[in-house]
Parts: C-alpha cells; structure tokens; sequence
C-alpha cells in the first residue's frame, strides 16, 4: 500500500473542543507512522440536515462524502451529549448513504477508530457504544479499542485528552488500524 490516508471526522462547534484535540492527537500518531491526515472538523462537518430524497449536495457535503471515500482508515469522535452522540457528528455520518451504490459501499474493508469525550465516564461510554454501532451499521471494521475520554479535568487541572493513559490509549488504537491496514 502506498501512504494510508488517514480521515478523522468530528468534533463540536466549540474551537479547541476537546473532542476536536482528541482527534488531532489521534491523527498525530498515524501522522508519525508516514500516514497522510486529514481532519474533517465542526467546521467541515457543519451540513445542512441529510436528506436521502434531495440528491443535489452542497459544496461541503460532496467535500465530506470525497474525503471519506479516499480514505483508507477513518477516525470518528463525538461528544456525549445526554449520553448520546452528538446532532453534528450523527448527521456528517448520514451523508456516508451517499456510498450506498459506490463499488466500496459505506465504509466496507476500512478501519474504524471511534473516541467519545463527555463531562463523566457514563455519557463518555454510551457514546462509544453508539459509535461503535454505527460503524457496524456502515460495514466498517472498528478497531478493537475505542477510547472514552472523561474530559472533566483531574484534581491537577490538566488537560484529560493530554494524559498519559488518553494518549497511550489513542496510539494503541492507530496501531490497530495500521495492522488492520497490512493484513
């Protein structure tokens, strides 16, 4: 395989979330291992609502669906926001119907990294969980790993996506998907 293209696509309208660092941090670890990166965040992913029975795109929506389909590992991050995946992130992953009659339909033979990051381990896990969902929906392979983040700051006030174990647990997951990539 040439140089993977890695695509990580989330985040939340807020700048610097840190749903959008936890991404950023991922995409640096694949980065370093040679990949190609690319990160679709709120601003890319801010679409108008999806919607099956309108085939004309806008701009950023084709950008959206290209981007994916050029991908040959993807990287999905969400907030928990009631212990659910985030209005934003769940409709960017609507636009992937687009793929439904594409030779390589959805997200079929392609790696699947998710992380959640939610105020508390409860809304952080369910929000995984839905993730991972979805990417079986999508017939992408999610990597064994998901990382949740709790992103309430510890007793030092660090930054949680910064901490050794957030950072130990995104590399693990870029690993997975580059064996994925070379088997």
């Amino acid at each position: 395989m040439s140089q993977a293209h890695f695509v990580a696509i989330g985040g939340t309208t807020r700048s610097g979330s840190s749903t959008e660092r936890a991404l950023a941090a991922a995409l640096g670890f694949a980065e370093a291992r040679g990949a190609k990166i690319t990160l679709l965040g709120a601003e890319a992913i801010a679409l108008p609502h999806y919607a099956p029975e309108k085939p004309d795109r806008s701009d950023e929506a084709r950008h959206l669906v290209a981007t994916i389909r050029s991908a040959d590992a993807i990287i999905i991050g969400s907030p928990g926001y009631h212990g659910a995946i985030s209005g934003l992130v769940k409709n960017a992953l609507d636009y992937v119907e687009d793929m439904s009659r594409d030779d390589r339909c959805y997200l079929s033979g392609i790696p699947v990294g998710c992380l959640a990051t939610a105020a508390g381990w409860q809304a952080a896990v369910a929000t995984m969980t839905q993730l991972r969902t979805i990417v079986h929906a999508l017939r992408g392979w999610p990597t064994p790993i998901g990382v949740a983040i709790n992103s309430i700051p510890g007793p030092d006030g660090g930054d949680p996506v910064a901490a050794e174990a957030v950072q130990s647990q995104l590399s693990l997951m870029i690993n997975q998907q580059f064996e994925f990539l070379r088997a």
